[in-house]
C-alpha cells in the first residue's frame, strides 16, 4: 500500500487547510480591504451644552494611502462622509504610510479629495506615526484641516458655552505626553474652566492616556490599532501595535470619559484585513 493511500485522510486535511489559509489570505487582501462601513454611535454626557446637543461629529483615522487605499477609495470615503453633513471632522492620524514614498501627483489627488470634505464647523488633524513626510502640514492645512497637533481649540455653536477640542501628535515615549499635555493644558491661561465643562482630545495611540489625567476629557477619540486589522472569531484580534496593546476595542467607559477608537481605513505592515472592513466612526452628541 502507497504512502498516499495509507495516509490519505491526513492528506486531505493537510491540503484542505493550506488551502483554506491561502483563500483567507486572498479574502483578506482583495476583500477585506474594501468595502467601507460607518460606525454610528450616540454619546451622551450631561456636560455637553444646550448648543451643542446633537452635535455630529466624523472620525477618520489610519488612512494610509496607496497601501490598500487607493483614490477610489478616498473618494467613496468623501462621498459617505458629505452624505452625512458633519459639523465636525476629526482625522487621529497616519494619513501617510512610512513604507510608501508619494510622488506630487499622488500628493496633491491626497490633498484635493480631503479638500472636498464638507464640516459646518471645522475639520480637525493630528499627526500618527507614520506621518513623517514634511508635506503632511501643508497637505492638512490646504485641505482646510486645522492641525491640532500639541494644541486646543475652543468651539462656540450660537450660545455663549463652549467646548473645547485638543489633539496629541503621536507619541513614542510616556516622558513625552508630559510636554504635550504641558502645551496643550495652555488653555487654561486663556480661560475659565468653568466655561468648558465639556472637552474632546484627540490622540493617535490611546495606551498613553495613562499618563496624564484623561478624566479632564469628557470625549477621548483615538487610533492606531486598526482594530487589531485581523481578527479571528473566538480569538481576536491577532497583533496590535505598540501604544494601542491595552485600548483597541470601539469603545471604553472610563470613569466619566468615553474613549472611541476608530478601526481605520487602511492597512499597516501587512496588506490584509480580516473580520475587520475599513471604517469610519460617526458620533451624534447628547446632553440628555
Amino acid at each position: 500500500m502507497s504512502f498516499f493511500v495509507k495516509h490519505k485522510k491526513l492528506i486531505i486535511i493537510i491540503l484542505s487547510v493550506i488551502l483554506m489559509f491561502i483563500l483567507g489570505l486572498l479574502y483578506g487582501r482583495f476583500i477585506g480591504t474594501n468595502g467601507l462601513i460607518v460606525k454610528e454611535y450616540k454619546v451622551v454626557n450631561n456636560k455637553l451644552p444646550d448648543s451643542f446637543n446633537g452635535l455630529k461629529i466624523v472620525h477618520i483615522t489610519d488612512i494610509h494611502y496607496k497601501r490598500t487605499t487607493s483614490k477610489k477609495d478616498l473618494q467613496e470615503l468623501v462621498k459617505k462622509i458629505n452624505f452625512i453633513k458633519p459639523d465636525i471632522v476629526v482625522l487621529t492620524g497616519d494619513l501617510f504610510d512610512r513604507d510608501r514614498n508619494l510622488d506630487n501627483n499622488q500628493k496633491d489627488e491626497l490633498m484635493f479629495e480631503l479638500k472636498k470634505i464638507d464640516a459646518t464647523i471645522n475639520k480637525y488633524a493630528i499627526k500618527g506615526n507614520h506621518d513623517k513626510d514634511e508635506s503632511w502640514e501643508y497637505i492638512i492645512t490646504e485641505a482646510g484641516f486645522i492641525n491640532l497637533n500639541n494644541t486646543y481649540d475652543v468651539i462656540y455653536n450660537d450660545g455663549y458655552e463652549p467646548i473645547l477640542i485638543a489633539g496629541m501628535s503621536s507619541i513614542t515615549s510616556s516622558d513625552k505626553v508630559k510636554n504635550k499635555i504641558k502645551k496643550i493644558n495652555k488653555y487654561k491661561e486663556e480661560y475659565n474652566e468653568e466655561n468648558l465643562k465639556y472637552k474632546i482630545l484627540l490622540t493617535h495611540q490611546t495606551d498613553y492616556i495613562k499618563d496624564f489625567d484623561f478624566n479632564e476629557y469628557s470625549l477621548i477619540l483615538g487610533g492606531h490599532s486598526h482594530g487589531g486589522q485581523v481578527i479571528f472569531p473566538i480569538i481576536g484580534p491577532v497583533v496590535l501595535p505598540k501604544g494601542s496593546k491595552k485600548y483597541y476595542e470601539a469603545h471604553y467607559k472610563l470613569n466619566d470619559t468615553d474613549l472611541f477608537i476608530s478601526s481605520g481605513i487602511g492597512t499597516s505592515n501587512i496588506n490584509l484585513r480580516l473580520f475587520n472592513k475599513p471604517s469610519f466612526n460617526f458620533y451624534r452628541l447628547y446632553n440628555k
